[in-house]
C-alpha cells in the first residue's frame, strides 16, 4: 500500500542528516516534558515485564543460554529505540528468529551466531544507507504469512520435548519429520510434573488474558510455575539445572572472533538474519504507524537495527529486530516516544541485576508453555484462512512458502515465496497505480517537519475503548490482511475499531471482501467497526462486498466515529 504524495518535483528533498536523524531527536525537539516522561516510564515498565520471560524463552529455544536473550533485549533494544526511525519500536529477540538461530547454533556454535549477527548488522546498515528499506514494502503479504505460520509450526514442534518433559537419547533432530519420529518414540518417558507445569502456564496465560487483560500474564504464569516447582521440589528441568542460572550483570563488550574462513561459513546465515530482521522490524513499525497516525523512516530504522545487532553481538547477544507484540504493547501502554523503549531496556537490566538468582528456579516446561503461546499467536490463523479463500495466486504463494519453510528450509521458503509472489505483487501494484497518476507506488522517506506538525496526541492510542487504524494509498489484498492482523492482535479487548479510508483512492475486490470478513468477525465478538472518510467509489466497492450494516458503519471523520463509539 502506498501513501499519497505529490509529484516528485514538488517534494522538498531532505538531506542525509534529516533522513537519518533518530526519532529520539525529533521527540526531544518537539518538547519533552515531565508528563511525557512519566508516561514513558509506565510504558517502559509494562513492556519490560512482558519482555522478561519472552527474552529468556526465545534464547533457550534458539539453542542459546537464557542470559543471551536478556543481553539482546537490553543492549539491542536500547539502541533500536535510541537510534531508530520509529518513535514506538521495541527491539529485542523475536520468535521469528528461533528457527534461523537454532540452525546456525547447530552448524557453527554460539560464536558463529555472534559473528553472523555482527555481519547481519553491517548488511542492515548498508541497506539503510543505500535507502533499500523503501523497497521492502514490496514484499507480498502471502509470503510473510506463509513463513510466519511455518515458523510457528516449527517453534511449537521444538517445544514438545520440554512441554512433556521427554528424555531423548542423543541430540534432537532439526528436521520436522525426523523430530516427530524421535518425539513419538520418546513418549513413554513423559514427565507428569513437567506436563502439569506446562498446562498450568498455558492455562494461566489464557485465563488472565480473558479476566485480567492488563495484567502481565506471561510473567505471572512463569513466576507461579517457579514457586510451585520450588515448593513441591518437582523433579523437572529448570534454568539452574540445565544452564547453571544466569549472571547478574552484563559481560564486558568484545568483538567476535573473526577469520575469513569463518565469515564465509556463516555468510548465508548472516544474509538470512538481515533479510528477516529487515522484514520483521519494518512490519512492526508499520503496525505502530497504523495505531498512532505517525510515520516511521524505514531507512533510518534499518540503520538502527544494524547498529543494534552489532551492539548485541559485542555483548554476546543474538539477533535483534523490531517486535510487533511488544511494540503494540508499548503504544497501548501510553508511550510518547523512544525513551519508553530505552527505559524498557533499563528496567530489564535492573531486573537482571536484582533477580538473577531467582531465575534459576524457572522450569523449562513453563518457558516452553510461553513459547507455545507465542507460536499460537504467530500462526496468523485468520489471515492464513483468508488468503486461501481469496485467490488462487495468493493461495499458491502462501502454501509454497509455508510448506517449504516447514519441511525444507526457511531461507528456501522465503526465496521461492518471493519469486512466486513478486509477479503477483507487481501485477496488482501496476493495476492499482493507474488510479494514482501522480503518486509513487512506494513513498520516499521524508524529514520531520518540526513546527509544521501537530504535537503527538496519545489519547487515541491509549483509548481503552477504541482502536483507530489509518490507511493510505491504493488498498490491495496484501495490506488488507494487515488490517485483519491488527484487529486480531490489538482490538480484541476493545469495543470499537475505526478504519480511516480518507487517504485511500482505490479498493480492489479482494481487499473489500477482507474488510467485509473483518466486520462479520467483529460483530461476533461484540466489536463495532467504523469506516471513516471513504470516497464514493471506495464505499461502493466495500458495500458490494458485503461491508454494510450492522457489521460496518460509515462516518465522515475519525472524530465522529470515536464520539459515537463512546456513546455505546
Amino acid at each position: 500500500m502506498s501513501v499519497d504524495a505529490p509529484p516528485s518535483s514538488l517534494i522538498d528533498r531532505p538531506g542525509f542528516g534529516a533522513l537519518f536523524m533518530p526519532k529520539l531527536v525529533t521527540v526531544l525537539r518537539e518538547g519533552y516534558g515531565l508528563a511525557a516522561f512519566r508516561a514513558d516510564v509506565a510504558a517502559g515498565l509494562t513492556v519490560a515485564i512482558v519482555a522478561l520471560p519472552l527474552s529468556m524463552a526465545i534464547a533457550i529455544a534458539s539453542g542459546a543460554p537464557p542470559e543471551r536473550g536478556l543481553f539482546t533485549a537490553i543492549v539491542g533494544g536500547f539502541l533500536v529505540s535510541a537510534l531508530g526511525g520509529s518513535r514506538f519500536q521495541i527491539g529485542g529477540p523475536a520468535g521469528a528468529f528461533i528457527v534461523l538461530v537454532a540452525a546456525a547454533v547447530d552448524r557453527h556454535g554460539i560464536d558463529g551466531v555472534v559473528l553472523a549477527t555482527t555481519m547481519a548488522g553491517v548488511f542492515l546498515m548498508v541497506a539503510g544507507y543505500l535507502r533499500l528499506g523503501t523497497f521492502i514494502k514490496f514484499i507480498p503479504y502471502p509470503v510473510t504469512v506463509g513463513f510466519t505460520a511455518g515458523i510457528a509450526v516449527i517453534i511449537f514442534a521444538s517445544q514438545v520435548k520440554d512441554l512433556l518433559g521427554l528424555t531423548i537419547a542423543g541430540k534432537e533432530p532439526g528436521e520436522i519429520i525426523a523430530k516427530a519420529e524421535v518425539l513419538a518414540r520418546a513418549l513413554p518417558t513423559i514427565n507428569v510434573g513437567a506436563l502439569a507445569l506446562a498446562v498450568l502456564t498455558i492455562g494461566a496465560i489464557f485465563g488472565l488474558k480473558r479476566v485480567r487483560p492488563h495484567w502481565p500474564g506471561m510473567l505471572i504464569a512463569v513466576a507461579a510455575a517457579a514457586v510451585v516447582t520450588w515448593a513441591f521440589a518437582l523433579p523437572v528441568e529448570t534454568i539452574a539445572s540445565r544452564f547453571g542460572g544466569i549472571p547478574s550483570m552484563l559481560p564486558a563488550p568484545a568483538l567476535p572472533e573473526f577469520s575469513f574462513a569463518k565469515a564465509q561459513a556463516v555468510l548465508p546465515d548472516a544474509i538470512a538474519f538481515a533479510l528477516l530482521g529487515a522484514i520483521e522490524s519494518l512490519l512492526s513499525a508499520v503496525v505502530a504507524d497504523g495505531m498512532t497516525g505517525r510515520r516511521h523512516r524505514s531507512n533510518c530504522e534499518l540503520v538502527a537495527q544494524g547498529v543494534a545487532n552489532i551492539g548485541s553481538a559485542m555483548f554476546g547477544g543474538i539477533c535483534v529486530t523490531g517486535t510487533i507484540a511488544r511494540t503494540a504493547t508499548n503504544v497501548r501502554a501510553g508511550a510518547r516516544g523512544p525513551i519508553a523503549g530505552m527505559l524498557h531496556s533499563a528496567f530489564l537490566l535492573l531486573f537482571m541485576l536484582l533477580a538473577a538468582p531467582l531465575a534459576g528456579y524457572i522450569p523449562l516446561a513453563a518457558l516452553a508453555g510461553v513459547l507455545a503461546i507465542v507460536a499460537w499467536n504467530m500462526a496468523e490463523k485468520h489471515e492464513f484462512a483468508t488468503l486461501l479463500r481469496s485467490s488462487r495466486g495468493d493461495a499458491v504463494v502462501l502454501l509454497a512458502t509455508f510448506l517449504l519453510t516447514v519441511f525444507r528450509d526457511l531461507t528456501e521458503g522465503i526465496v521461492v515465496g518471493f519469486a512466486l509472489g513478486a509477479v503477483l505483487f507487481i501485477s496488482r501494484m501496476a493495476a492499482a497505480s493507474g488510479v494514482e497518476e501522480h503518486a509513487p507506488l512506494v513513498p520516499p522517506d521524508r524529514a520531520d517537519a518540526n513546527g509544521k506538525r501537530t504535537p503527538y496526541d496519545s489519547g487515541l492510542a491509549t483509548d481503552t475503548k477504541v482502536v483507530v487504524y489509518r490507511l493510505a494509498g491504493a488498498f490491495f489484498f496484501g495490506t488488507a490482511s494487515t488490517v485483519g492482523a491488527v484487529l486480531d492482535r490489538i482490538a480484541d479487548q476493545r469495543k470499537a475499531f475505526v478504519i480511516d479510508f480518507s487517504a485511500v483512492p482505490f479498493v480492489d475486490s479482494t481487499a473489500a471482501n477482507v474488510i467485509a470478513g473483518i466486520g462479520r468477525k467483529a460483530e461476533r465478538h461484540g466489536v463495532r467497526v467504523y469506516i471513516t472518510g471513504a470516497v464514493p467509489a471506495v464505499r461502493r466497492a466495500l458495500l458490494l462486498a458485503g461491508a454494510r450494516r450492522p457489521q460496518v458503519r460509515y462516518l465522515p471523520h475519525i472524530d465522529d466515529a470515536v464520539r459515537e463509539a463512546h456513546r455505546l
